[in-house]
């Protein structure tokens, strides 16, 4: 079970508890960052199963990672990241047949904006996909289709609602906009920005892309074409790329282009045209969000995406499934396998057969 930086306690304990309550022993290998999350769980671990039932391993990915695939002795990988190290880790399993694989990988969802969008719905839940959590989400907006119309509009709102996030660490109260990761975050985010301004685009909103240390301010960017990066890498950051358009017909080629099929936020108010653009979209994605931003939840929801976004589906219910192998045991009807199962019901000489039968 690898769980991601951004959400590493609810993302891994969401298959490493299905796994255990199906009757699994784990493997468990925090992410880089938020391994002391970890820590207070250990012991409840401890006192709670067996010896050998719940197994942490720490350090370098290549270095830990490699020898437990290379085993064979994995039956399930459940993990969370991009679908390049997903590629890596499964191919070094010696029987690849035998592996099974639950996957949330990478995602470029895009916000497609119509003409008669609620401007300022679209504008708070842009900005919440977009920009909450710093944008270090799977689920958040990674590009905004606005259409021409209603492009100035939208922007005057969108921006200034970037600029009245409130910046800080992660314990001020209200902060919204927090340090990133690590300079080399800073660093990617703003060679985005650098090839986006190289392609024509431009800087929408005042201070975007200034940087101090680990600190990034967002940067709202375009018109983005697909010539950039952003056009088809997801930032996984603060850097939101606007595409203005007029057709209908390029948001939604865009999205059947795409190499990613997680979700998509449709934003407008025809109920006709609305049901126009779902039929096409679901059929490319696994979530459209009428008039709301991309996100994750509640768990009891399929959590699952097409193409290379996501392998396999993370919810409750999936994954007890992913977890376990139905297995029956199976009996004519007649006198003497109804003796048979009885005898070993009532007796109980069976842990798998403890189910009362009707015949």
């Amino acid at each position: 079970s690898m769980g991601p930086y951004n959400y590493p306690l609810n993302e891994t304990l969401t298959t490493l508890i299905p796994a255990l309550v199906m009757g699994n022993t784990v493997v468990m290998k925090p992410p880089r960052l938020g391994v002391l999350l970890f820590r207070p769980l250990l012991d409840a671990f401890r006192e709670a199963f067996p010896p050998g039932v719940v197994n942490t391993v720490y350090g370098d990915g290549p270095t830990v990672v490699t020898p437990l695939m290379a085993s064979g002795k994995v039956n399930v990988l459940a993990f969370i990241g991009s679908s390049r190290v997903s590629d890596i880790v499964r191919r070094q399993h010696p029987l690849p047949h035998r592996l099974r694989c639950v996957l949330g990988l990478d995602a470029k969802n895009p916000a497609i904006v119509l003409p008669d969008a609620d401007l300022e719905t679209t504008a708070k839940e842009c900005l919440l996909g977009s920009l909450s959590f710093n944008g270090q989400r799977c689920t958040a907006l990674k590009i905004l289709f606005v259409h021409r119309n209603i492009l100035g509009s939208f922007l005057e709102r969108f921006c200034s609602a970037v600029d009245g996030l409130k910046c800080g660490l992660p314990w001020d109260l209200g902060a919204n906009l927090t340090p990133l990761p690590g300079t080399d975050r800073v660093e990617c985010m703003t060679s985005f920005v650098t090839d986006a301004l190289a392609k024509g685009a431009r800087v929408l909103n005042p201070g975007g892309g200034e940087s101090a240390g680990t600190f990034f301010r967002p940067a709202v960017v375009g018109p983005i074409g697909p010539d950039a990066r952003l056009w088809n890498e997801e930032q996984f950051g603060p850097v939101v790329p606007i595409v203005p358009f007029d057709d209908i017909e390029v948001p939604i080629r865009y999205v059947e282009a795409s190499n990613y099929g997680q979700q998509v936020s449709l934003f407008g108010t025809d109920p006709a045209r609305l049901a126009h653009l779902v039929d096409p979209l679901v059929n490319q994605v696994c979530r459209v969000n009428l008039n709301s931003q991309c996100q994750r939840g509640p768990d009891a929801f399929p959590f699952t995406g097409r193409k290379d976004s996501a392998e396999g589906t993370l919810s409750v219910s999936d994954a007890l499934r992913v977890f376990s192998i139905r297995t029956l045991v199976a009996a004519k009807q007649n006198d003497l396998n109804r003796r048979l199962l009885t005898d070993i019901l009532h007796e109980r000489r069976s842990n798998f057969l403890s189910t009362d039968f009707l015949f």
